[in-house]
């Protein structure tokens, strides 16, 4: 359909999907070169004390975060029957920021390039809960 809110929720999980490959293969290409061993990795502190390259699993975690309201504001728009061209079209922009943030992340992971891409998705995603909680509230009254 035109205005299928569920489209930008998988390329938002492909996004993740493809994180979560670069972070298990990163961390698979970091123990074997620094002979590594699993155990040793069996908590957070082994983890963070012996796996220096963390950009991929940063942002995979990062992806667990705002995503998380984005993914439930997609499925209360759907349940609702509200889902609107403007809502289909600022779920694209917010993938599409998500995407730039990861991009820079695992890449240059420049702060002020990735803080900037991570607040205008941020601000993306506040004005969709803003519209949709005000819809709610009106249609209420």
């Amino acid at each position: 359909m035109f205005n299928d809110i569920f489209l930008p929720c998988i390329a938002l999980v492909s996004l993740t999907s493809l994180i979560w490959a670069m972070t298990v293969y990163k961390r698979i290409q970091e123990m074997r070169v620094n002979r590594i061993s699993p155990q040793s990795l069996a908590t957070s502190r082994g983890v963070s004390s012996l796996l220096k390259n963390s950009q991929a699993s940063d942002n995979f975690s990062n992806l667990f975060e705002l995503p998380v309201l984005f993914y439930i504001l997609c499925l209360a728009l759907e349940v609702t029957h509200e889902t609107t061209f403007g809502y289909v079209v600022a779920a694209w922009i917010f993938v599409l920021l998500r995407t730039l943030h990861s991009l820079i992340q695992v890449t240059s992971n420049r702060v002020t390039y990735r803080f900037s891409a991570w607040l205008l998705s941020s601000i993306c995603l506040l004005g969709m809960w803003g519209n949709f909680a005000t819809d709610r509230i009106c249609s209420v009254t």
